[in-house]
C-alpha cells in the first residue's frame, strides 16, 4: 500500500482566485464547464434521496456483495496487475484516502459523498493511481447500481480487503449519499501549486481548518516535512494532522502500523515518466491518469509515491511483522530508484526479505519511510508502538477500532448508519444520546408546558437566544452538534464565551425548575424544553406585532451526560463567529460575512433561509451580550421585517465608527443624527446584490407574509437539523 504522495517539489502552477480559494477550473482550464447546465436538477433526477437510498440499501444482500468483493481481490487484471496477486493493499489505500480527508475542525471531507471520484480529489498527487482501484470496482458498482453508493462501496471494499488478508475489522455502516458534482464548500488550502505548503504561520502553525501538511496530500509527506528526512520533525507533523482528523497517539500508531502491514510503495523509476493526473489527461484516457512511460508502466514498473518496496516480508497477510522489523533493525537513509528518501534495514536477514510483487520466488529488501521511523524515534509514539509490539491482541483491537473510526467519523451518530454490519457498541466519538423517557409529551402536555414557560417571566428574546445557542452548533458536514442531547449544559459548551455562561446558567435553571415541577405527570427532557422555549419566544414576539402563529415542535430529544460526551472533541464545535448572534471572537481574522456563509452552509440553510433568519433574530434582539448592533428596529422583541426596511432606507448613510473597530454607524443623511449601529454581517445584506434582492422582497410593503413564512421555516430547519429520526 503506497503510504502517501512523497514528491517534495511543487508542480502545476495556477492562478489565484478570490479569497485565496482555488476552483477546479483554475487547476484544469480546459475542463468542461458543466455549471452551464442545470446541475442541481440533474443530480436530483439521477441520484436517490436519503430516504430512497435507505430503502434501496435495505434490499442489498451484503453477504453477496462481500463475496463479489472478496473474489475481486485476487482476480488480477492485465491492464493493472495486482501486486503479489492481491488487490487488497490497493483497496485499503483507496478507502483510507477516501476517508482520510476528514478534518474535525469543520467536519468537512471524508468518504461520505464518494467525492474521491470527482475533482479535485481524483487528481490529488496523494491519490495517484487510485483511479485504477475505482475502475477495478466499476463492475461491482455497475452490478448493484443505485442500491450501493460509491461512498459506501469504497469503504466496504476497504473492510473486505482487510478481512481477505486475515486482518481484524470492527464493522461497517452504510448510508453515504453520492454527489453528482464536486464539493464546493471544502477549503483545501491557499496554494497555487501541487504540494505547495503556504498554509503555515509562525513556527509551523497549520492554518485552520486544514489538516494535511501540503496541497494534495491526505496527511503528511512520508519523506519528512517538505522532503526533509527527519523522523522527529515528521512526528510533529503526524501528531498535528492526525489530531485534526480526531485521532490520538494510540489510534495514530495503530492506523499507521496496521495499514503498513499491507502492501508496498511504488517508485520503480524517475517521476519524469509519469503523465498528467486524471483531470488533466488526454480525453482518450477516459478518466484515467498518471500514465507512465517507464517500461511497462505498471506492476513492478509502477510509479506512485516515488518510494519503492514493502514494509514487511508478508505484504498480503495480517501479522505482527511491521512492528517486529521496525524495532528489530537499525535503519539507514537511502534513495529509492525514483530519487525519494526512504530507509533501508541494516544487515537484513533473508527471512525478513519480501517477495517481489510479480515474482514470489525473487526476494527483495523491505523498507521504511521517514513517517514510519517517527513511530520509533518519537518518545510518545515509541511507547505506544512497544506496547502494541508486546501485545498483538491489543494491537489488532486498536487497529480495528481506529479503522472503523477513520472510515465512519463523518457519518455522525450511530443511528444514521445502515445495514446489519453496524456494531452494537455505541462509541463516544459517535456522540451517543439516550432515548427520551416514554411517553413523549402529547399535544395537551405540550400546551401545558408552553403555559408554564410563558409564566416564568423570561423575555421572549432570552428563550429564542437559548434555543438558538443550543441548536446552532449543528454541522451538516459530519452531523455533529445540535440541540439533541442538550449538551449546551455540559462542558465545554457551558463555558464558551459565545454562550455567555452566566446568562446560560440562569436560563437553564429556570427550565430545569419547569422540568421538575411537571414530573412525573409530564416526562420531558431538557433538550426538548430548550427547543420548545424557543418556539414560545418566537410565538410571543409575533403576538407582540399582532400575528398569531404556532411554531412547529416535535418532541423526542434525549439528554446526554458527561460520560457520553468527549469534551475535547466537542471543543472544536465552538464558533469563533456566529453572525446570527452578531458575535465574533477577538482572534477572528477572516471577514465575518464569509464566516456567516460558512455557518449557514453547515446548518443546511440556503440564501433565502439565511436572510430570513438573520432579519428575524435581529428584530427579536438575539445578539451576543444583548448588544444593539444590527438591531435596526425601534421595537426590539417583536418579530418584524423592520431590519430590512431600515437597512434599505436611503435616508440613512453608513460610515465606519471612529471609536469601535468593525462597527459601522448609520446616520440620518440630512441631520447627521445617529440612528443605528451595525457590523459587516448586517451591512452585507444591503451591499451584496443577491442578498439585497432578498432583503428587498421582505422590505416591500407586501413582504410581511413571506418573511414570517420563511423565518419560521428556517428556524424549524435548524431546530430539527439533528433529528435524524425525522429526515
Amino acid at each position: 500500500m503506497d503510504d502517501l504522495r512523497s514528491r517534495a517539489e511543487p508542480k502545476c502552477p495556477m492562478m489565484h482566485t478570490a479569497q485565496g480559494a482555488r476552483s477546479n477550473r483554475d487547476w484544469w482550464p480546459d475542463q468542461l464547464n458543466l455549471r452551464m447546465l442545470d446541475r442541481s436538477a440533474a443530480a436530483a433526477s439521477c441520484l436517490p434521496t436519503a430516504a430512497e437510498y435507505a430503502a434501496l440499501f435495505a434490499t442489498l444482500d451484503l453477504a453477496a456483495v462481500r463475496a463479489d468483493l472478496k473474489a475481486l481481490m485476487t482476480a488480477s487484471q492485465p491492464w493493472w496487475p495486482a501486486d503479489y496477486g492481491h488487490y487488497g493493499p490497493l483497496f485499503i489505500r483507496m478507502a483510507w484516502h477516501a476517508a482520510g480527508t476528514y478534518r474535525v475542525t469543520d467536519g468537512r471531507g471524508g468518504a461520505g459523498t464518494g467525492a474521491q471520484r470527482l475533482a479535485p480529489l481524483n487528481s490529488w498527487p496523494d491519490n495517484a493511481n487510485l483511479d485504477k482501484a475505482r475502475r477495478l470496482l466499476w463492475p461491482i458498482k455497475q452490478k448493484y447500481g443505485a442500491a450501493l453508493s460509491w461512498g459506501d462501496l469504497l469503504i466496504l471494499t476497504g473492510m473486505v480487503a482487510i478481512e481477505s488478508m486475515g486482518g481484524p475489522t470492527f464493522g461497517f455502516g452504510g448510508g453515504r449519499l453520492d454527489r453528482a458534482d464536486p464539493e464546493q464548500d471544502v477549503y483545501w488550502g491557499p496554494e497555487t501549486q501541487w504540494l505547495g505548503d503556504q498554509r503555515y504561520r509562525g513556527n509551523r502553525q497549520l492554518d485552520q481548518p486544514l489538516a494535511a501538511v501540503q496541497m494534495g496530500l491526505i496527511y503528511v509527506n512520508p519523506q519528512g516535512p517538505n522532503g526533509n528526512p527527519d523522523p522527529l520533525e515528521s512526528a510533529r507533523d503526524i501528531r498535528e494532522t492526525f489530531a485534526r482528523m480526531a485521532m490520538d497517539d494510540a489510534e495514530t500508531v495503530a492506523l499507521i502500523a496496521g495499514g503498513h502491514t499491507f502492501g508496498k510503495c511504488h517508485g520503480a523509476g524517475p517521476e519524469t515518466h509519469v503523465g498528467r493526473e486524471p483531470e488533466g489527461a488526454d480525453i482518450t484516457a477516459q478518466g484515467l491518469g498518471w500514465i507512465s512511460t517507464f517500461r511497462s508502466g505498471k506492476g513492478a514498473d509502477a510509479i506512485t509515491s516515488g518510494l519503492e518496496g514493502s514494509w514487511t516480508p508478508t505484504p498480503t497477510r495480517w501479522d505482527h511483522s511491521y512492528l517486529e522489523v521496525l524495532f528489530r533493525y537499525d535503519w539507514e537513509l537511502v534513495k529509492s530508484p525514483a530519487g525519494a528518501w526512504q530507509w533501508a534495514a541494516k544487515n537484513l536477514a533473508a527471512a525478513d526479505m519480501a517477495p517481489d510483487a510479480e515474482d514470489a520466488s525473487k526476494p527483495v529488501p523491505i523498507m521504511m519511510t521517514t513517517a514510519d521511523l517517527a513511530l520509533r524515534m518519537d518518545p510518545a509514539y515509541e511507547a505506544v508502538s512497544r506496547r502494541y509490539l508486546a501485545d498483538p491482541q491489543a494491537f489488532a483491537d486498536a487497529f480495528a477500532r481506529a479503522w472503523y473510526k477513520l472510515t465512519h467519523r463523518e457519518m455522525g451518530p450511530r443511528n444514521r448508519l445502515l445495514g446489519p454490519l453496524v456494531p452494537a457498541e455505541p462509541l463516544i466519538w459517535q456522540d451517543p444520546i439516550p432515548a427520551p423517557p416514554e411517553p413523549l409529551p402529547d399535544t395537551q402536555a405540550i400546551a401545558a408546558l408552553k403555559t408554564r414557560l410563558r409564566g416564568l417571566g423570561i423575555a421572549a428574546v432570552d428563550m429564542v437566544w437559548l434555543a438558538w445557542a443550543s441548536a446552532s452548533t449543528f454541522r451538516g458536514s459530519d452531523k455533529r452538534g445540535g440541540a439533541n442531547g442538550a449538551r449546551i449544559r455540559l462542558a465545554p459548551q457551558n463555558r464558551w464565551d459565545v454562550n455567555e455562561p452566566a446568562r446560560l446558567q440562569r436560563l437553564l435553571a429556570s427550565l430545569e425548575a419547569v422540568q421538575q415541577a411537571v414530573a412525573p405527570a409530564i416526562r420531558v427532557t431538557l433538550a426538548d424544553l430548550i427547543v420548545l422555549a424557543g418556539a414560545v419566544g418566537i410565538e410571543e414576539a409575533a403576538r407582540a406585532t399582532g400575528v398569531d402563529l404556532e411554531v412547529p415542535f416535535v418532541p423526542g430529544r434525549g439528554d446526554a451526560t458527561d460520560e457520553m460526551t468527549d469534551a475535547a472533541s466537542f471543543a472544536v464545535l465552538e464558533p469563533m463567529a456566529d453572525a446570527f448572534r452578531n458575535y465574533s471572537a477577538a482572534s477572528v481574522s477572516q471577514p465575518v460575512e464569509h464566516l456567516m456563509i460558512d455557518r449557514a452552509q453547515l446548518l443546511g440553510l440556503n440564501a433565502t433561509e439565511m436572510t430570513a433568519l438573520m432579519g428575524g433574530l435581529r428584530a427579536i434582539g438575539v445578539t451576543y451580550d444583548n448588544r444593539r448592533h444590527g438591531v435596526l428596529t425601534s421595537r426590539p422583541g417583536h418579530l418584524t421585517r423592520d431590519v430590512f426596511v431600515n437597512l434599505l432606507d436611503m435616508s440613512t448613510v453608513w460610515t465606519p465608527s471612529v471609536d469601535q473597530a468593525g462597527i459601522y454607524e448609520g446616520r440620518d443623511r440630512a441631520s447627521g443624527a445617529l440612528r443605528w449601529t451595525a457590523t459587516r454581517v448586517d451591512l452585507v445584506f444591503g451591499s451584496n446584490s443577491e442578498l439585497r434582492g432578498l432583503a428587498e422582497v421582505y422590505a416591500a410593503a407586501d413582504g410581511e407574509a413571506a418573511f414570517i413564512r420563511d423565518f419560521i421555516a428556517a428556524w424549524t430547519r435548524v431546530m430539527m437539523a439533528d433529528r435524524f429520526d425525522h429526515h
